[in-house]
This record gives C-alpha cells, sequence and structure tokens, in this order.
C-alpha cells in the first residue's frame, strides 16, 4: 500500500463574487465568505472560518471519540475565541471551552478532553502555530 492511499484529501473552489464576498464549494456544499475590506455581518471571514473549523474539528473528535470510549453524551457546545496579531498578521492565541452534557465522572471527562486534544486535525494544526488553550466542563 502506498503512504497516499492512506491519506485523506480535500478539494475547496472559492470564487470572488465581488468586492464583498466570495464563494466556497466543496462537495455538494456552498460556505459564503466575508472577503470584503470593510467586512460584512452575514458571512464568515478567514479568521472566523479557522475558529469554526476548529469548533467543527473539537465536535468531530468528540463524535469519533464518545463510542469508543462508550462515552455517554446528552449534547456539546463549544465556543472558541481567538486574538489576531497585526504584525506579522496571525492569531495570536486561540481560546476555547468545550461544555459536555454528560453525567459520566471528572476522570471521564478529562479522558475525553485529552483525546480530543490528541487525535484532533485541526487541533494538531493550529497549536503548533499560536497559543490554543481551553478546558472542557460538564453543562450545568
Amino acid at each position: 500500500m502506498s503512504d497516499s492511499a492512506t491519506k485523506m484529501t480535500f478539494h475547496i473552489v472559492t470564487q470572488r463574487r465581488d468586492a464583498h464576498g466570495s464563494v466556497a464549494h466543496c462537495k455538494e456544499a456552498d460556505i459564503t465568505l466575508d472577503t470584503d475590506i470593510s467586512g460584512r455581518t452575514d458571512a464568515f471571514n478567514p479568521a472566523e472560518l479557522l475558529l469554526a473549523a476548529l469548533s467543527a474539528c473539537i465536535i468531530k473528535g468528540i463524535e469519533r471519540i464518545t463510542p469508543i470510549l462508550k462515552f455517554e453524551l446528552h449534547g456539546v457546545e463549544v465556543k472558541v475565541d481567538g486574538v489576531r496579531q497585526d504584525v506579522p498578521p496571525k492569531m495570536e492565541s486561540i481560546t476555547y471551552e468545550i461544555i459536555v452534557d454528560s453525567d459520566e465522572s471528572d476522570a471521564r471527562l478529562a479522558l475525553l478532553h485529552e483525546n480530543v486534544k490528541k487525535y484532533g486535525t485541526m487541533f494538531n494544526t493550529v497549536a503548533p502555530g499560536t497559543r490554543l488553550s481551553g478546558t472542557l466542563r460538564r453543562r450545568t
């Protein structure tokens, strides 16, 4: 088996619509993007897309891990905040809060969080280039 056979590949095509926005196409889905220099409120800008990708990765990781750990889960919410620096332009820091609706023990919640951090594609892509930190807590 060749090395490339074990790797997932992704393909996105993004088209500029006008000076106010673009559309990204993937599979059968479209996302309107805020590529307006002045910004727009009805679409995600690139930094917000990065944060959304991280939050989606966290939830997808939880969906993948919970059956393996036989973890009882009723719901998940992820809150992500980023701070962008200007020079050089980059995400300086990202913090997240994972809120889990579950009756599992605190030790099992900690195990779930460790698995999210260890096996998340976006998590492991973002972590080396920015200060990434966060918590996982039970919904109260």
